[in-house]
């Protein structure tokens, strides 16, 4: 039996300019920070021929492309896997749709198990890769890359996205800074799931149509991102909250379906208890609002008293790996 786990994220700066229809013309870059939030992968040989699937659906198939789940199924063509002995479970900390990423954490688990069940090792990178491989090439998915890096190589770390390559090296952080930042950064569920691809597919066709209005945002997203990192570097975390504000409202501009009423309503309360700056997590239209936070008594009763629970989190500097190999 394989048991994997790969982190879930939070975006700290950059978010959106991952996506090829920017990075590809301009080059994209993103702050992805991985938390102690996790989707795993349970993977076992059995001893009757099939292939038995256990996600938010139970498939059972004879063949691979018989398999309905597109990432399983491209997973196990990718791999070459021959063997249709096997039975494959997932579960996760938090639900997907909710904006931190899960579908790269999944894909980056089930990749990584998949190698181990071949006893193949594989560096980040190249897990990181194939993911992307996946959901964008294969799939079509019209969705950026940082999830799937994020997850394979875990901590707080900078991308650099370009038609060739992505660059990645982890954000300087002083020891005490970190802390701080990690005790000072609160998550809270908006009570709304959605599937990014929508609010994604919109911002990628005008990003292809060199539509000037989000072209000049997602630029200005960039530099906002290039700028919260070296705020985060000096230990500027003041500043940095007021950022992640600034970043909201340009994000916002992206489309009409980003935030709504009641979102809205949750983050001016937050602002007028305890909260220097936040912004909602992912593609946006629901999941999680982050907010840098210098009270956190206030806030947390603020939330609460609208229906917002938090979801409690340490940052996780492991990545993609194998918990269980037996």
């Amino acid at each position: 039996m394989i048991i994997v786990r790969s982190p879930l994220r939070i975006t700290l700066g950059g978010g959106g300019t991952d996506l090829p229809s920017y990075y590809e013309r301009y080059g994209g870059f993103a702050i992805g920070a991985a938390i102690d939030r996790y989707v795993y992968i349970n993977l076992h040989r059995t001893f009757q021929p099939g292939f038995i699937l256990k996600y938010s659906s139970m498939e059972k198939v004879q063949r691979i492309d018989e398999i309905k789940h597109p990432i399983i199924r491209e997973s196990l063509k990718l791999l070459k896997i021959d063997d249709n002995y096997l039975e494959m479970a997932s579960m996760a900390d938090v639900a997907a749709g909710t904006g931190l990423g899960s579908s790269g954490s999944f894909t980056t688990a089930l990749l990584k198990a998949l190698h181990a069940y071949k006893r193949n090792l594989i560096h980040p990178e190249e897990l990181a890769r194939q993911a992307c491989d996946i959901e964008i090439n294969k799939l079509g998915e019209p969705i950026g890359k940082q999830d799937q890096y994020i997850a394979a190589y875990g901590g707080i770390t900078c991308f650099e996205f370009t038609k060739k390559s992505v660059k990645v090296r982890p954000l300087k952080l002083e020891k005490q800074i970190l802390y701080d930042l990690e005790d000072n950064l609160l998550l809270f569920f908006t009570g709304y799931t959605r599937f990014a691809s929508g609010i994604l597919k919109e911002q990628n066709q005008k990003s292809k149509s060199n539509d000037k209005m989000m072209i000049d945002n997602l630029h200005f997203i960039k530099e906002l991102g290039l700028e919260i990192k070296k705020t985060l570097e000096k230990g500027d975390l003041s500043k940095f909250g007021a950022l992640l504000n600034t970043h909201w409202e340009y994000k916002k501009k992206c489309s009409k379906a980003m935030s709504n009423e009641r979102i809205n309503h949750c983050y001016e309360l937050a602002l007028k208890n305890g909260a220097v700056g936040g912004r909602l997590i992912g593609a946006g239209g629901g999941g999680f609002l982050m907010f840098y936070v210098t009270d956190h008594v206030r806030l947390r009763r603020a939330m609460s008293a609208v229906g917002l629970e938090e979801v409690r989190f340490r940052f996780d500097f492991e990545g993609t790996k194998v918990i269980s190999q037996s």
